[in-house]
């Protein structure tokens, strides 16, 4: 069963900006996301809502709407800036 990807403005400018070779495997993970919604090393978040993977030096924030099957890409950045 796959979920809908949906980004937010925030999260669609933030992987513009990103250059090779993470915006690739960003893209990819983000993807993969539709498929399985919990991967090997995602982490709920405990100080915000939703959950985040590791993709190098970014973070994915994103929510998931079971009910829905939707998943909503809060933000993507670099983890020194991301939970900020």
């Amino acid at each position: 069963m796959a979920y809908k990807l949906n980004f937010s403005k925030q999260a669609s400018k933030a992987l513009e900006k990103i250059h090779e070779p993470f915006y690739s495997s960003i893209k990819r993970v983000i993807n993969d996301l539709a498929e399985n919604p919990r991967p090997h090393g995602y982490k709920k978040l405990i100080d915000r809502k939703g959950y985040r993977i590791r993709v190098a030096d970014y973070r994915i924030i994103y929510d998931i709407i079971d009910r829905e099957l939707i998943i909503d890409i809060i933000t993507i950045g670099n983890r020194r800036d991301i939970y900020q």
